[in-house]
C-alpha cells in the first residue's frame, strides 16, 4: 500500500526495514551438530529449532536464559451479538486470576522457569461492534501497537504470546475470512463453548462485518483495526518489537495466529522469526497455519488460549536451546564417529 502520511505508514515503514536471518551463527549450528554425540538429525525438529534460535538471535550457540510470555487482553463490542457463551465481565475476572496464580498460564509458565506478564487493555472500553462501524480507528490501532512493542522493554531473549478476550475468536474468524476468503462459516468455531444458536449469531455477526467492510479488505492494516481486538493490535506490534530486537517468537493458538497473519499479509517474511507454538482445536487453525507456512510444535487438542500452547512450546525451545549448546561433540566424549 502506498504511503498516506497516517499513522499506519509508521508501522508500514517497520516493516519494510525488518532486519534478517544471521545466517553464519545458523551455519556455525549446523556445524555443531554434525560433531555432537548422535546420528546426524536424530533430533529431529530440535535440531531445527537450535538453529532457527542461532539466526534470529544472532548467536551460536543460541540460549534461551529470559524466556518471557506476554499476555495482552482485550473486550470486543461484538459481544453484543451474542457470540460468546460467557459476559464479558470475565475477562476482567481471568486478569484477576493471573495476579493471584491460579490461572493454567500460572502452573505452565512455573513448571518451565518462564517470565510471565499481563497487559490489560483498556477493558472497560472495548473496542466497537465491527457488525456496526469499525472496532478502532486508526490512531487508536497504531498506539495499541506501539504499546504492544513496549512489553518486551525489560528484555528478554524468547517471547511467547498469549491473550485473553472475550469475544475475541469471533474477531479471529473475521480476519481470516477477510485475508483468506472462504466464508464466514469455515472460520468461525465454538471459543468459549457456544451453542448452535451461538454458533449461528457468531457466524452471522461476522457474515455482517464483512458486508459492511467489503470495500476496505484489501489493506491488512485496514482488517486489523476494523475487525480486531486491542490484545491483537498489540500482539502485532510485539511480534515487529521482537523482530527489530532480534528476539525469536512462539505463537499461541488461533487469536494470536489471527494477529500474526496480518503482518504477514503485509510481508510474507515478516513471521519468519516465529514459530507455532501448538495446533488449537478452535476454528480452522489449521487452515490458517497452513496460509501462514507454519508447522505447530504440539497438537493437544487445546483451545483455551492465554498462551498456554505458546508457553508449553517454550519448554521445547528451552530443551533444544540445552541440547545442542550442552551435549559433548565426538572428540569431547571421545566417541567413535560412524565409519571409524
Amino acid at each position: 500500500m502506498p504511503a498516506s502520511g497516517l499513522p499506519f505508514d509508521d508501522i508500514r515503514n517497520l516493516i519494510a526495514n525488518m532486519p534478517g536471518p544471521d545466517m553464519a551463527a545458523a551455519n556455525t549450528v549446523r556445524a555443531r551438530d554434525k560433531e555432537l554425540t548422535k546420528p546426524a538429525g536424530s533430533l529431529g525438529r530440535l535440531e531445527e529449532i537450535a538453529e532457527w534460535l542461532a539466526a534470529w538471535q544472532g548467536k551460536a550457540p543460541p540460549r534461551v536464559d529470559r524466556p518471557l510470555v506476554c499476555v495482552f487482553a482485550g473486550n470486543h463490542g461484538v459481544v453484543a451479538q451474542g457470540v460468546s457463551a460467557f459476559p464479558q465481565s470475565v475477562t476482567r475476572q481471568m486478569l484477576e486470576n493471573f495476579a493471584a496464580g491460579g490461572a493454567a498460564i500460572n502452573q505452565i509458565c512455573a513448571a518451565y522457569d518462564l517470565g510471565f506478564k499481563v497487559f490489560d487493555l483498556a477493558l472497560d472500553l472495548p473496542t466497537g461492534d465491527f457488525t456496526e462501524g469499525d472496532a478502532l480507528d486508526e490512531r487508536a490501532c497504531v498506539a495499541t501497537m506501539a504499546f504492544g512493542m513496549e512489553a518486551l522493554a525489560g528484555g528478554a531473549d524468547l517471547l511467547a504470546l498469549g491473550e485473553m478476550g472475550i469475544g475475541n475468536t469471533t474477531s479471529a474468524a473475521a480476519i481470516f475470512a477477510a485475508l483468506y476468503g472462504g466464508g464466514a462459516a469455515q472460520w468461525c468455531g465454538r471459543g468459549t463453548g457456544v451453542d448452535e444458536d451461538g454458533l449461528r449469531r457468531k457466524i452471522a455477526a461476522v457474515e455482517a462485518g464483512l458486508k459492511l467492510h467489503a470495500s476496505h479488505l484489501n489493506d491488512p492494516l485496514e482488517v486489523l483495526r476494523r475487525f480486531g481486538g486491542r490484545e491483537m493490535a498489540a500482539i502485532c506490534g510485539a511480534i515487529l518489537a521482537a523482530r527489530l530486537q532480534r528476539i525469536p517468537v512462539i505463537l499461541d493458538g488461533y487469536v494470536v495466529t489471527a494477529a500474526a497473519a496480518i503482518l504477514h499479509a503485509l510481508d510474507s517474511s515478516a513471521l519468519d522469526h516465529c514459530i507455532a507454538g501448538h495446533l488449537s482445536a478452535e476454528g480452522a487453525h489449521a487452515q490458517a497455519l497452513v496460509k501462514l507456512g507454519k508447522q505447530p510444535l504440539l497438537a493437544l487438542d487445546m483451545r483455551l488460549g492465554e498462551g498456554t500452547g505458546a508457553a508449553l512450546a517454550a519448554g521445547l525451545v528451552k530443551a533444544a536451546a540445552g541440547v545442542h549448546s550442552g551435549m559433548a561433540t565426538f572428540a569431547q566424549a571421545q566417541v567413535s564417529q560412524k565409519g571409524e
